[in-house]
Protein backbone atom coordinates (compact mmCIF):
# COMPACT_ATOMS: atom_id res chain seq x y z
CA UNK A 1 0.00 0.00 0.00
CA UNK A 2 1.35 3.82 -0.88
CA UNK A 3 2.01 5.55 1.78
CA UNK A 4 1.83 8.94 -0.30
CA UNK A 5 -0.90 10.84 0.42
CA UNK A 6 -4.01 11.82 -1.81
CA UNK A 7 -6.30 14.38 -2.18
CA UNK A 8 -10.26 14.35 -1.94
CA UNK A 9 -10.15 14.59 -5.85
CA UNK A 10 -7.87 11.83 -6.19
CA UNK A 11 -10.83 9.24 -7.55
CA UNK A 12 -11.91 12.05 -10.01
CA UNK A 13 -8.09 12.40 -11.46
CA UNK A 14 -7.81 8.73 -12.00
CA UNK A 15 -11.01 7.88 -13.49
CA UNK A 16 -10.42 11.29 -15.86
CA UNK A 17 -7.19 10.56 -17.23
CA UNK A 18 -5.01 12.20 -14.95
CA UNK A 19 -1.16 10.70 -15.10
CA UNK A 20 -0.16 10.70 -11.81
CA UNK A 21 3.10 11.55 -10.50
CA UNK A 22 4.96 11.74 -6.48
CA UNK A 23 4.83 15.32 -5.84
CA UNK A 24 5.57 16.31 -2.12
CA UNK A 25 4.71 13.55 -0.69
CA UNK A 26 1.74 13.40 -2.95
CA UNK A 27 0.08 11.57 -5.00
CA UNK A 28 -0.70 14.41 -7.86
CA UNK A 29 -1.90 14.55 -11.67
CA UNK A 30 0.58 16.13 -13.64
CA UNK A 31 -1.35 16.39 -16.53
CA UNK A 32 -4.83 15.37 -18.54
CA UNK A 33 -4.94 15.95 -21.67
CA UNK A 34 -1.49 17.42 -21.97
CA UNK A 35 0.85 20.21 -20.79
CA UNK A 36 0.74 22.59 -23.35
CA UNK A 37 -3.04 22.47 -23.83
CA UNK A 38 -3.79 22.62 -20.34
CA UNK A 39 -1.42 25.81 -20.37
CA UNK A 40 -2.89 27.85 -22.84
CA UNK A 41 -6.17 27.13 -21.55
CA UNK A 42 -5.14 29.16 -18.38
CA UNK A 43 -3.77 31.65 -21.05
CA UNK A 44 -7.04 31.85 -22.91
CA UNK A 45 -10.04 31.00 -20.80
CA UNK A 46 -9.38 29.68 -17.12
CA UNK A 47 -7.92 26.05 -15.61
CA UNK A 48 -8.89 24.19 -12.69
CA UNK A 49 -6.22 23.19 -10.39
CA UNK A 50 -6.58 20.77 -7.43
CA UNK A 51 -4.27 22.17 -5.20
CA UNK A 52 -5.45 20.16 -1.98
CA UNK A 53 -1.57 19.25 -1.49
CA UNK A 54 -0.37 22.35 -0.15
CA UNK A 55 -0.60 22.99 3.99
CA UNK A 56 -3.49 24.92 5.32
CA UNK A 57 -2.44 25.91 9.23
CA UNK A 58 -4.98 27.94 11.25
CA UNK A 59 -3.72 30.56 14.27
CA UNK A 60 -5.89 31.39 16.83
CA UNK A 61 -5.50 32.80 20.33
CA UNK A 62 -4.70 36.58 21.67
CA UNK A 63 -1.03 36.11 20.42
CA UNK A 64 -1.69 34.55 17.07
CA UNK A 65 -0.69 37.76 14.87
CA UNK A 66 2.74 38.51 17.61
CA UNK A 67 3.76 35.13 16.88
CA UNK A 68 3.14 34.92 13.29
CA UNK A 69 5.19 38.50 13.00
CA UNK A 70 8.30 36.76 14.75
CA UNK A 71 8.49 33.66 12.41
CA UNK A 72 7.89 35.60 9.13
CA UNK A 73 9.52 37.86 7.03
CA UNK A 74 6.41 40.15 6.17
CA UNK A 75 4.65 42.46 8.32
CA UNK A 76 1.71 40.28 10.21
CA UNK A 77 0.76 43.36 12.60
CA UNK A 78 -0.24 45.60 9.76
CA UNK A 79 -2.58 42.97 8.07
CA UNK A 80 -6.16 43.93 7.84
CA UNK A 81 -9.33 41.66 8.27
CA UNK A 82 -9.21 40.32 4.57
CA UNK A 83 -6.20 40.90 3.51
CA UNK A 84 -3.15 38.09 2.26
CA UNK A 85 0.30 38.68 2.60
CA UNK A 86 3.48 36.54 0.61
CA UNK A 87 5.93 36.05 3.28
CA UNK A 88 9.21 33.94 3.97
CA UNK A 89 10.01 31.60 7.12
CA UNK A 90 13.65 31.69 7.59
CA UNK A 91 15.92 29.91 9.74
CA UNK A 92 18.17 31.99 12.21
CA UNK A 93 20.67 32.08 9.08
CA UNK A 94 18.54 33.49 7.04
CA UNK A 95 18.17 30.26 4.64
CA UNK A 96 14.28 30.32 3.15
CA UNK A 97 12.47 27.12 5.22
CA UNK A 98 9.70 27.65 3.04
CA UNK A 99 7.58 30.61 1.02
CA UNK A 100 3.96 31.14 2.59
CA UNK A 101 0.48 33.10 2.17
CA UNK A 102 -0.60 34.30 5.60
CA UNK A 103 -4.39 35.80 5.20
CA UNK A 104 -5.86 37.65 8.10
CA UNK A 105 -9.93 36.65 8.68
CA UNK A 106 -10.61 38.85 11.55
CA UNK A 107 -8.97 36.78 14.76
CA UNK A 108 -8.18 33.92 13.22
CA UNK A 109 -4.93 33.70 10.73
CA UNK A 110 -4.58 30.82 7.83
CA UNK A 111 -0.86 30.33 6.68
CA UNK A 112 -0.91 28.27 3.47
CA UNK A 113 2.67 26.42 3.26
CA UNK A 114 4.15 24.61 0.68
CA UNK A 115 3.22 20.74 0.45
CA UNK A 116 6.69 19.17 0.89
CA UNK A 117 7.32 21.65 3.54
CA UNK A 118 4.25 21.12 5.84
CA UNK A 119 5.42 18.39 8.40
CA UNK A 120 8.87 20.50 8.47
CA UNK A 121 7.03 23.96 9.09
CA UNK A 122 4.69 22.35 11.41
CA UNK A 123 7.11 21.15 13.51
CA UNK A 124 9.10 23.79 13.42
CA UNK A 125 6.22 26.39 14.55
CA UNK A 126 5.27 24.18 17.30
CA UNK A 127 8.68 24.23 18.94
CA UNK A 128 9.07 27.62 19.10
CA UNK A 129 5.25 28.47 20.56
CA UNK A 130 6.21 27.88 24.19
CA UNK A 131 5.32 31.31 25.76
CA UNK A 132 3.31 32.19 23.30
CA UNK A 133 -0.51 32.33 23.56
CA UNK A 134 -1.12 30.85 19.84
CA UNK A 135 -3.33 27.84 19.06
CA UNK A 136 -1.75 25.90 15.81
CA UNK A 137 -4.08 23.48 14.10
CA UNK A 138 -3.50 21.84 11.00
CA UNK A 139 -6.73 21.75 9.10
CA UNK A 140 -5.19 20.36 5.76
CA UNK A 141 -6.89 17.08 6.15
CA UNK A 142 -10.11 18.74 6.84
CA UNK A 143 -10.47 20.92 4.32
CA UNK A 144 -9.53 20.87 0.37
CA UNK A 145 -8.44 23.79 -2.14
CA UNK A 146 -9.00 24.45 -5.53
CA UNK A 147 -7.09 27.03 -8.18
CA UNK A 148 -9.20 28.65 -11.16
CA UNK A 149 -7.30 30.87 -12.55
CA UNK A 150 -7.54 32.63 -16.31
CA UNK A 151 -9.61 35.11 -17.95
CA UNK A 152 -12.48 33.62 -18.11
CA UNK A 153 -12.80 33.37 -13.56
CA UNK A 154 -15.48 35.39 -13.51
CA UNK A 155 -18.04 34.05 -15.82
CA UNK A 156 -17.30 30.43 -14.34
CA UNK A 157 -17.60 31.36 -10.97
CA UNK A 158 -21.63 31.91 -9.96
CA UNK A 159 -22.79 35.23 -10.25
CA UNK A 160 -22.88 36.01 -6.43
CA UNK A 161 -19.34 34.65 -6.29
CA UNK A 162 -18.02 36.55 -8.83
CA UNK A 163 -19.79 39.81 -7.78
CA UNK A 164 -17.53 39.16 -4.57
CA UNK A 165 -14.48 38.35 -6.25
CA UNK A 166 -14.90 41.18 -8.21
CA UNK A 167 -14.66 43.37 -5.37
CA UNK A 168 -11.69 41.89 -3.67
CA UNK A 169 -8.21 43.71 -4.41
CA UNK A 170 -5.41 41.32 -5.68
CA UNK A 171 -4.08 39.56 -2.61
CA UNK A 172 -7.39 39.54 -0.59
CA UNK A 173 -9.95 37.06 1.01
CA UNK A 174 -13.37 37.01 1.48
CA UNK A 175 -15.74 34.47 3.72
CA UNK A 176 -18.07 32.64 2.11
CA UNK A 177 -18.98 30.54 -0.99
CA UNK A 178 -22.56 30.06 -2.81
CA UNK A 179 -20.69 26.52 -3.60
CA UNK A 180 -19.57 25.59 -0.45
CA UNK A 181 -19.90 26.57 3.30
CA UNK A 182 -18.12 27.21 5.30
CA UNK A 183 -16.06 28.76 2.86
CA UNK A 184 -12.81 30.99 1.59
CA UNK A 185 -12.67 32.72 -1.08
CA UNK A 186 -9.17 34.44 -2.46
CA UNK A 187 -7.65 36.46 -5.06
CA UNK A 188 -4.04 35.35 -5.40
CA UNK A 189 -2.36 33.19 -7.60
CA UNK A 190 0.80 31.34 -9.29
CA UNK A 191 0.23 31.19 -12.85
CA UNK A 192 0.40 35.13 -13.97
CA UNK A 193 -2.99 35.57 -14.74
CA UNK A 194 -5.69 36.77 -12.24
CA UNK A 195 -8.15 33.97 -10.68
CA UNK A 196 -8.97 32.65 -7.23
CA UNK A 197 -8.95 30.39 -4.93
CA UNK A 198 -11.29 28.24 -2.90
CA UNK A 199 -10.78 26.35 0.67
CA UNK A 200 -13.84 24.16 1.30
CA UNK A 201 -14.77 21.32 3.64
CA UNK A 202 -12.88 18.01 2.46
CA UNK A 203 -16.36 16.49 1.75
CA UNK A 204 -17.36 19.71 -0.55
CA UNK A 205 -15.09 19.25 -2.40
CA UNK A 206 -15.90 17.16 -5.26
CA UNK A 207 -19.35 19.17 -5.61
CA UNK A 208 -17.53 22.17 -5.70
CA UNK A 209 -15.26 21.07 -8.76
CA UNK A 210 -17.40 19.34 -10.85
CA UNK A 211 -19.68 22.25 -10.27
CA UNK A 212 -16.80 24.80 -11.90
CA UNK A 213 -15.66 22.17 -14.43
CA UNK A 214 -19.49 22.48 -15.73
CA UNK A 215 -19.94 26.41 -15.79
CA UNK A 216 -16.50 26.54 -17.25
CA UNK A 217 -16.96 23.53 -20.23
CA UNK A 218 -18.54 25.72 -22.60
CA UNK A 219 -15.75 28.74 -22.21
CA UNK A 220 -12.75 25.99 -22.79
CA UNK A 221 -11.96 25.74 -19.11
CA UNK A 222 -9.61 22.70 -18.71
CA UNK A 223 -8.99 21.13 -15.40
CA UNK A 224 -5.07 21.01 -14.73
CA UNK A 225 -2.30 19.49 -13.73
CA UNK A 226 1.10 19.89 -11.96
CA UNK A 227 2.99 20.57 -15.47
CA UNK A 228 0.98 23.45 -16.61
CA UNK A 229 1.33 25.11 -13.14
CA UNK A 230 5.39 25.01 -13.10
CA UNK A 231 5.57 26.07 -16.87
CA UNK A 232 2.68 29.20 -16.05
CA UNK A 233 4.57 30.08 -12.65
CA UNK A 234 7.62 29.89 -14.41
CA UNK A 235 6.68 32.52 -17.37
CA UNK A 236 5.38 34.39 -14.78
CA UNK A 237 8.87 34.16 -13.00
CA UNK A 238 7.41 32.79 -9.81
CA UNK A 239 10.21 30.98 -7.20
CA UNK A 240 8.95 27.59 -6.54
CA UNK A 241 10.56 25.88 -3.26
CA UNK A 242 13.55 23.45 -4.00
CA UNK A 243 14.56 25.31 -6.71
CA UNK A 244 14.79 29.16 -6.82
CA UNK A 245 14.48 28.82 -2.93
CA UNK A 246 15.85 26.09 -0.72
CA UNK A 247 17.72 26.72 3.19
CA UNK A 248 20.81 27.88 1.36
CA UNK A 249 19.20 30.62 -0.58
CA UNK A 250 17.63 33.96 1.57
CA UNK A 251 14.82 35.79 0.40
CA UNK A 252 16.81 38.91 -0.77
CA UNK A 253 19.28 37.26 -3.15
CA UNK A 254 16.02 35.33 -4.25
CA UNK A 255 14.52 38.93 -5.22
CA UNK A 256 12.11 38.84 -2.57
CA UNK A 257 13.00 42.05 -0.36
CA UNK A 258 9.59 43.50 -1.16
CA UNK A 259 8.27 40.48 1.60
CA UNK A 260 11.40 41.21 3.90
CA UNK A 261 10.84 43.88 6.34
CA UNK A 262 13.69 44.73 8.41
CA UNK A 263 12.65 47.32 9.72
CA UNK A 264 10.13 45.85 11.84
CA UNK A 265 10.87 44.08 15.10
CA UNK A 266 13.02 41.22 15.53
CA UNK A 267 11.68 38.26 13.48
CA UNK A 268 13.98 34.72 13.16
CA UNK A 269 16.72 35.32 10.55
CA UNK A 270 16.34 39.51 11.11
CA UNK A 271 20.49 39.84 12.08
CA UNK A 272 21.60 37.09 9.22
CA UNK A 273 19.14 39.17 6.70
CA UNK A 274 20.37 42.49 8.23
CA UNK A 275 24.37 41.41 6.67
CA UNK A 276 23.18 40.05 3.89
CA UNK A 277 21.52 43.14 2.50
CA UNK A 278 25.03 44.80 3.54
CA UNK A 279 26.37 42.49 0.32
CA UNK A 280 26.58 43.77 -2.84
CA UNK A 281 28.72 41.11 -4.40
CA UNK A 282 25.86 37.91 -3.79
CA UNK A 283 24.36 35.82 -6.76
CA UNK A 284 21.18 37.61 -8.46
CA UNK A 285 18.10 35.57 -9.81
CA UNK A 286 17.66 36.84 -13.64
CA UNK A 287 15.39 35.59 -16.63
CA UNK A 288 17.26 33.53 -19.57
CA UNK A 289 15.83 33.68 -23.16
CA UNK A 290 17.37 31.11 -24.97
CA UNK A 291 18.09 31.49 -29.04
CA UNK A 292 17.58 27.64 -29.97
CA UNK A 293 15.19 24.75 -29.30
CA UNK A 294 17.08 23.05 -26.46
CA UNK A 295 15.57 23.68 -23.17
CA UNK A 296 17.85 23.99 -20.69
CA UNK A 297 17.26 22.08 -16.63
CA UNK A 298 18.06 22.98 -13.26
CA UNK A 299 21.60 22.34 -12.55
CA UNK A 300 23.02 23.39 -15.94
CA UNK A 301 25.93 25.84 -15.70
CA UNK A 302 25.82 29.40 -17.02
CA UNK A 303 29.00 30.64 -18.36
CA UNK A 304 30.77 33.73 -19.85
CA UNK A 305 33.63 32.36 -21.88
CA UNK A 306 35.20 29.56 -19.76
CA UNK A 307 34.24 31.09 -15.99
CA UNK A 308 31.24 30.41 -14.93
CA UNK A 309 28.74 32.44 -13.75
CA UNK A 310 26.21 30.78 -12.29
CA UNK A 311 23.30 28.19 -12.21
CA UNK A 312 19.83 27.17 -13.93
CA UNK A 313 17.58 26.49 -10.91
CA UNK A 314 14.41 26.30 -13.86
CA UNK A 315 13.64 25.85 -17.13
CA UNK A 316 11.25 24.88 -19.73
CA UNK A 317 9.98 25.44 -23.24
CA UNK A 318 7.78 28.47 -22.96
CA UNK A 319 4.27 27.79 -24.99
CA UNK A 320 2.86 30.76 -24.55
CA UNK A 321 6.30 32.63 -26.26
CA UNK A 322 7.42 29.60 -27.84
CA UNK A 323 11.01 29.70 -26.72
CA UNK A 324 13.13 27.79 -23.95
CA UNK A 325 13.46 29.96 -20.84
CA UNK A 326 14.94 29.59 -17.89
CA UNK A 327 15.45 31.07 -14.30
CA UNK A 328 18.89 31.08 -12.76
CA UNK A 329 21.06 33.04 -9.89
CA UNK A 330 24.33 34.47 -11.74
CA UNK A 331 27.33 36.41 -10.62
CA UNK A 332 26.17 40.34 -10.43
CA UNK A 333 28.91 40.77 -13.41
CA UNK A 334 26.66 38.92 -15.50
CA UNK A 335 23.42 39.75 -14.30
CA UNK A 336 22.80 43.05 -16.17
CA UNK A 337 20.02 43.13 -19.16
CA UNK A 338 21.67 41.76 -22.18
CA UNK A 339 23.97 39.97 -21.18
CA UNK A 340 25.27 37.26 -23.27
CA UNK A 341 26.04 33.79 -21.91
CA UNK A 342 26.13 30.16 -22.30
CA UNK A 343 24.42 27.76 -21.09
CA UNK A 344 25.59 23.51 -20.73
CA UNK A 345 22.70 21.56 -21.58
CA UNK A 346 23.71 17.92 -21.72
CA UNK A 347 27.46 18.84 -22.94
CA UNK A 348 26.97 20.87 -25.29
CA UNK A 349 26.65 25.20 -24.55
CA UNK A 350 23.86 27.31 -26.08
CA UNK A 351 23.98 30.68 -26.34
CA UNK A 352 21.56 32.37 -24.31
CA UNK A 353 20.85 35.94 -23.19
CA UNK A 354 19.63 37.93 -19.96
CA UNK A 355 16.38 39.26 -19.84
CA UNK A 356 13.89 41.25 -17.54
CA UNK A 357 10.98 38.71 -15.21
CA UNK A 358 8.52 38.27 -15.57
CA UNK A 359 8.49 36.17 -19.16
CA UNK A 360 5.20 37.23 -19.00
CA UNK A 361 3.13 39.97 -18.21
CA UNK A 362 -0.79 39.45 -18.58
CA UNK A 363 -2.28 42.91 -20.51
CA UNK A 364 -4.49 45.01 -17.98
CA UNK A 365 -8.13 44.03 -18.00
Amino acid sequence: MSSLLRTPLFDWHVAHGGRIVEFGGWEMPVQYTGIVDEHLAVRRAAGLFDISHMGRLRFTGPQAAAFLDHILTNDVSRLKTGQVRYALVCNDAGGVLDDVLVYRLEEVYWLVVNAANREKIVNWLTTRQANWEVHIDDATAATGMLALQGPATPRVLPPADAAVWSQLKYYAVAKGCSLAEPALLSRTGYTGEDGCELIVPREQLLGVWEALLARGRDLGVRPCGLGARDTLRLEAAMPLYGHELTERIDPLTAGLAFAVKLDKPDFVGKAALLQIAQQTDRPQRVGLKLAGRRVPREGCRVSAGDTAVGEVTSGTFSPTLQMPIAMAYLAPSHAATGTSVDIDIRGKREPATVVPLPFYKRSPA
